[in-house]
């Protein structure tokens, strides 16, 4: 083969795979926000709470599941975190992707320090709303003071990477 065959065949090759890596992967610049929609869910005794009772703080959103241990294992993380933070305009809430039973069930047994909603179906729905597009529990976002959705994890948030997420906004 020649070379000058050679250079073309590896220029089609590059490009190929330019072309290819540019429709896959998502180019390095920043993400624009994304505005957290409001919403209505019941807590586990079947009180309703509007999205707007913690409009103007730091909300880190999780979706979980009684079923799912990393949620589980998640959620002592978040009280302790809660209780940190709680003077400095942070809010931690649950969205359980369960039935009311379940949920009730699970909180006997531990005692969560922020507000525990039951999502449902209707939870799901709204996790895919803002990004879950796997259907993955855990599913947490974090969304800033001006309610922008600034943060979105799939699989399970470490203390350290909410704090690192929430630092700058404090």
């Amino acid at each position: 083969m020649k070379s000058s065959e050679l250079v073309i065949i590896v220029a089609v090759l590059a490009l190929g795979v330019g072309l290819t890596t540019r429709f896959f992967i998502e180019p390095a610049q920043s993400k624009t926000l994304t505005p957290l929609s409001e919403f209505n869910l019941p807590d586990a005794a079947g009180k309703q709470h509007d999205s707007k009772e913690w409009q103007g703080k730091i909300r880190i959103i999780n979706f979980w599941a009684t079923w799912c241990s990393p949620c589980r294992k998640e959620i002592p993380e978040f009280i302790s975190l809660q209780e940190k933070y709680a003077d400095k305009n942070v809010q931690f809430i649950g969205i359980a992707i369960d039935e009311p039973a379940e949920v009730n069930e699970y909180l006997k047994t531990i005692h969560i320090n922020y507000p525990m909603l039951i999502g449902s179906d209707t939870g799901m729905s709204l996790a895919q709303r803002w990004g879950n597009n796997i259907g993955a529990v855990p599913y947490t976002i974090v969304v800033d003071q001006q309610g922008q959705i600034v943060h979105q994890q799939a699989g399970e948030f470490s203390t350290e990477q909410i704090v690192k997420v929430i630092t700058p906004l404090l």
